[in-house]
C-alpha cells in the first residue's frame, strides 16, 4: 500500500476544499441551471477525475486525467452560474496543472479558465467595472496558485537532486579512501618483502653454508642464528599477508554514504569485523549509493534500513524504506548496472516492491 506523501495530502487537501464550495448547492442553498441529480453527478466526476490527475502514477494517466478535469471544471461552473464561489474550482485546476504539465500549457488553461469567468460574466449582464475587477482578481489568484506550486515543486526536486549528488560525493569519497588504503597496504608489503625479505633470505643462506663448517661450538650458535633468522623471515611473510589480506572499512564507508541525509533518516547495521576486499567494498558502497539516491528521488520515503550481513555462503546487503511500492517495479539503469557488477562477482540481486522497496544484494565468500 501506497503512504501518502507531499502529492497525495495535496490532492486531499484539494477534494475538501472543492467539496466545500459545491456543498451550497449540492444541498440546495444555490439551485443550479440543471437538475440537481445532474448536476452532482457532474460534481462527483470533476472530484474523482480531479484526485486521479494528482495521485497518478503513469504520466499518460495523469495528462488524460488533468484535460477531462478542466472541461468537467467548466461545465460545473457554466451549468450553475448563480454561484460565484464555484469559480474557485478553477483556481483548484490551475493549481495542479502545475504538478500535471509545463508551465506554458498551465498558462493556457488559465486563460481559458479566464474566458469562462467572462463570458459567465457577460451572460448574467453584471457592470463592466464589476466584471473587470472580478476577472482580474480570478485572473491573478489563478497565476499565484500556479506560479507558487511550481516553484514549490521546483524547489522539492532540486532539494532531492542535491541530496542526492551529495549520495554520489560521498560514496566517491569513501571509494577513493577505500583505494587510498589498499594502495599503502601494498606498498608497504611490497616493501618488507623487497628490503626485509630478500636480507633475511641471504642472511639464511650464508648460516646455512657456516652451519657445515668445522667447530662444534660455532655450529650450535650458528643453528640458534639460522632458526632466529628463518623466525623473522617468517613473521615478514605473515606481516606481508596480514597486509595484503587487512579489512576493508565497509561499515565506516556505508556510514558516511548514508549519514545525515536531509528528509530521510537511513540507519546502518553491520557487523564492524567484516571481511572484504577491496571489490566487495566497492560494490556495496555502491549499492548504498544507488539505494540511497533511488530513494530520494523516487519513493518518497522518510526511513531507509541498510544491514549487511555475513553468512554461511556470503555476505548480503539488504535495504528496505517505507516509501512508495510497487507490485512488479521495472528497474532502471542505475539499479540494472548494479545487478551486473554484483553478478560479475559470482553473487545476484533482487527486488521487491510489495511493501515499500527492498533491494537484496549478496556475493559469495
Amino acid at each position: 500500500m501506497r503512504r501518502f506523501g507531499s502529492n497525495e495530502w495535496a490532492g486531499l487537501f484539494m477534494l475538501v476544499a472543492a467539496i466545500a464550495v459545491g456543498t451550497p448547492v449540492l444541498v440546495g442553498m444555490v439551485p443550479p441551471d440543471i437538475p440537481r441529480a445532474g448536476w452532482s453527478t457532474l460534481f462527483a466526476l470533476f472530484l474523482g477525475v480531479l484526485l486521479v490527475a494528482v495521485v497518478a502514477e503513469r504520466p499518460q494517466v495523469r495528462y488524460t486525467a488533468f484535460a477531462v478535469t478542466v472541461l468537467i471544471s467548466w461545465s460545473v461552473v457554466l451549468t450553475a452560474m448563480a454561484m460565484d464561489m464555484l469559480w474557485i474550482l478553477l483556481v483548484l485546476v490551475a493549481a495542479v496543472s502545475a504538478s500535471v504539465v509545463p508551465v506554458p500549457v498551465g498558462l493556457v488553461v488559465i486563460a481559458a479558465n479566464t474566458g469562462v469567468i467572462i463570458w459567465i460574466k457577460t451572460a448574467r449582464g453584471d457592470g463592466p467595472s464589476e466584471s473587470v475587477v472580478v476577472v482580474a482578481f480570478y485572473l491573478v489568484i489563478q497565476l499565484a496558485s500556479l506560479l507558487s506550486s511550481h516553484a514549490f515543486i521546483r524547489e522539492q526536486h532540486t532539494r532531492r537532486e542535491l541530496t542526492a549528488a551529495h549520495v554520489e560525493l560521498r560514496a566517491a569519497s569513501a571509494l577513493l579512501s577505500e583505494s587510498a588504503r589498499t594502495t599503502e597496504r601494498l606498498r608497504i608489503s611490497r616493501e618488507l618483502h623487497d628490503l626485509i625479505g630478500h636480507q633475511l633470505t641471504v642472511l639464511t643462506l650464508e648460516l646455512e653454508a657456516a652451519r657445515h663448517r668445522d667447530g662444534d661450538q660455532a655450529r650450535n650458535h650458528v643453528d640458534r642464528a639460522n632458526q632466529v633468522a628463518r623466525d623473522l623471515l617468517r613473521d615478514v611473510r605473515e606481516t606481508v599477508g596480514e597486509l595484503r589480506a587487512a579489512p576493508s572499512h565497509l561499515p565506516a564507508a556505508l556510514r558516511e554514504v548514508v549519514g545525515d541525509l536531509p528528509g530521510l533518516q537511513a540507519t546502518v547495521e553491520i557487523d564492524d569485523d567484516l571481511r572484504l576486499d577491496e571489490e566487495r567494498t566497492a560494490a556495496f558502497v555502491r549499492a548504498a549509493q544507488e539505494i540511497a539516491t533511488n530513494t530520494i528521488r523516487h519513493s518518497e520515503a522518510r526511513r531507509l534500513h541498510i544491514e549487511v550481513r555475513a553468512d554461511g555462503t556470503g555476505t548480503v546487503l539488504t535495504a528496505v524504506d517505507d516509501g512508495y511500492g510497487h507490485p512488479d517495479p521495472a528497474p532502471g539503469h542505475g539499479l540494472a548496472g548494479l545487478a551486473e557488477r554484483f553478478e560479475a562477482l559470482g553473487g545476484a540481486i533482487t527486488f521487491d516492491g510489495s511493501a515499500g522497496f527492498r533491494v537484496t544484494a549478496q556475493v559469495p565468500s
